[in-house]
């Protein structure tokens, strides 16, 4: 069985950063996407990375702020978030799956197989 574990989330001033770290077990080298979901609204992906070249998907209201990356060394992605402002709170989903080609990217949440709990983002005002 695949675990997905988020870490990272907590509280940020408007204006600071966090950077989120996901964790998938097992021995396949994953695509992955980050999701975020705010009460009441839907869940959403906010980048997402190819399990190798490092292709990439930004929702376009991170665009220029959030930076997806990964070491496959370790089986980690990473999430930096800059300059988060009130509207980047929200429940952050890590999101796996192994890929049917090296260089897919996916963002609908419909892809994915293995989720993690998730990691709460706060920013205040």
């Amino acid at each position: 069985q695949v675990q997905v574990v988020e870490s990272g989330g907590g509280l940020v001033q408007a204006g600071g950063s966090l950077r989120l770290s996901c964790v998938a077990s097992g021995r396949s080298t994953y695509a992955v996407g980050w999701f975020r979901q705010a009460p009441g609204k839907e869940r959403e992906c906010v980048a997402a990375i190819s399990a190798y070249n490092n292709h990439t998907y930004y929702a376009d209201s991170v665009k220029g702020r959030f930076t997806i990356s990964r070491d496959n060394a370790k089986n980690t992605v990473y999430l930096q978030m800059n300059s988060l402002n009130p509207d980047d709170a929200a429940l952050y989903y890590c999101a796996a799956v192994p890929p049917r080609y090296t260089i897919t990217v996916y963002f609908r949440a419909s892809d994915y197989n293995y989720w993690g709990q998730g990691t709460q983002v706060t920013v205040s005002s």
